[in-house]
């Protein structure tokens, strides 16, 4: 793992296989995860399983989206830091494309009718795909604590700190996740020196960003790819509060809409940041969203994997992560709150209930809840129901 496995795969087969799981990638990270061990592992034998395990180990601990960084680093292992390369943008290029090709109808001046209906529908379910994206993550969380009651009790505490802040101080969430996770460490260390500067560095990027426009996507855009601790779904906290009310890009029935396409679109879940990029600058400020978020993803593969043995071994790394990583479960849970707020119609909430008995009662998948709760709306629109957004 400490290095890349010796090149035996022509760079256009990696591109290929690459774009082609960006195209079919439906589901999120458990489907792209799936298609990359059935491509890698089991179909062409790339890599062992034990190497395919350390991979999915190694991305876990970093910030950002897990699975895109884990379809960085296959390519990486097979063609060094140019395999990374085209196989991460191949990966990403499908999504951004068509999730891009969505926001240009969503966000137009003059929406069709069955758009603002299907997106009013789909918008509805989000605050439930919210609640079980958090619940999800929470057994490996707890597990993560050990049997201690200590370290237990602050899980708990972080938790709980990363709803609040999630339904209350939406963009300074950031600041709370990377808090929990240095008094974790501190706690874990008994006072010794904690790495206090990695909270620094997002205070000062954000006192940047308060001057709005293009500075402002870019802080909005850095968070999602580089301080989001928890999974993919992690960004909705972290860009709301920003996008629907300090800087007003996007009203909340277009943010939910937005979440809404982000997940049933191919490729990572954090290509919403695409939509709300282009909401603030149409497709240039996609692209430049886009970049922002997914790049700390590729630098932290190329740069860091040859040392990702040793990082895996860390227990500074494993204990800052106890503390983050719960604030953040904490932050997903808590924005299903904010963005039940957004709902703006009462029909909606009738499909929020349906979605979270077929979502959470049934235990359905998240693709299926988002378009059956879609074509409810596109039903409401066609019967005169209102579905302004």
């Amino acid at each position: 793992m400490t290095r890349p496995a010796t090149p035996r795969v022509r760079i256009w087969v990696v591109a290929r296989e690459w774009a082609r799981i960006g195209c079919i990638g439906f589901g999120g990270p458990p489907a792209h995860i799936a298609l990359l061990r059935k491509l890698c592992v089991e179909r062409r034998g790339w890599l062992s399983d034990r190497e395919f395990e350390d991979g999915i180990a190694a991305t876990n601990l970093l910030p950002g989206p897990a699975s895109t960084q884990l379809a960085i680093y296959c390519a990486w292992r097979l063609r060094g830091r140019l395999g990374g390369l085209v196989g991460g943008f191949c990966f990403i290029a499908p999504g951004l494309v068509v999730i891009l090709g969505l926001a240009a109808l969503f966000l137009g001046p003059h929406p069709p009718l069955w758009v603002q209906g299907a997106a009013a529908g789909a918008g509805a379910a989000v605050p439930v795909v919210a609640v079980g994206a958090a619940t999800a993550l929470m057994p490996a969380g707890w597990r993560r604590t050990g049997l201690a009651r200590a370290p237990r009790a602050r899980w708990v505490t972080y938790l709980v700190l990363g709803g609040v802040s999630a339904a209350t101080i939406g963009p300074w969430l950031v600041l709370v996740i990377v808090g929990c996770g240095l008094v974790e460490v501190a706690a874990q260390t008994r006072g010794r020196s904690t790495p206090t500067r990695l909270a620094s560095a997002p205070a000062l990027l954000a006192h940047a960003a308060t001057v709005g426009g293009l500075g402002a996507l870019v802080w909005v855009a850095f968070k999602v790819g580089a301080l989001s601790y928890g999974g993919g779904f992690v960004i909705v906290p972290l860009m709301q509060h920003d996008a629907v009310i300090t800087y007003h890009w996007m009203t909340g029935g277009q943010f939910l809409g937005a979440v809404a396409l982000g997940q049933i679109t191919p490729g990572p879940v954090v290509l919403t940041v695409a939509v709300v990029g282009y909401a603030v600058a149409g497709v240039g400020g996609g692209l430049v969203a886009s970049l922002v978020a997914f790049a700390p993803s590729f630098a932290f593969v190329l740069i860091g994997a040859p040392h990702f043995d040793r990082l895996r071994a860390d227990t500074g790394v494993q204990r800052f992560l106890t503390g983050a990583g719960a604030a953040a479960i904490g932050a997903i849970a808590g924005s299903a709150v904010s963005l039940g707020l957004e709902l703006q119609h009462l029909w909606q909430v009738g499909v929020l209930a349906l979605a979270a008995a077929w979502l959470l009662g049934l235990r359905r998948g998240v693709v299926s809840t988002l378009v059956a709760a879609g074509l409810i709306g596109l039903a409401a629109a066609f019967a005169g129901v209102p579905v302004g957004m």
